[in-house]
């Protein structure tokens, strides 16, 4: 998954201004104890930082 695909789907769950914001301050147990924004600043695949969002939230099955 490309980052810009990645940044597509957040803002489709989250909404425009949450999406960025929740990836700044959400931990996920997942991504090692870090933010979405650690986990890929720290070169983790955008795809497993993806399954690590749909894993603590209700994604739609369309955005999986």
């Amino acid at each position: 998954m490309r980052l810009s695909e990645f940044w597509k789907r957040m803002k489709l769950h989250f909404g425009d201004s949450y999406a960025e914001s929740w990836a700044r301050d959400y931990v996920i147990a997942d991504l090692g104890g870090r933010t979405v924004i650690q986990a890929l600043a720290d070169g983790v695949a955008a795809k497993e930082v993806w399954h690590a969002v749909c894993g603590v939230t209700d994604v739609a099955a369309r955005l999986r």
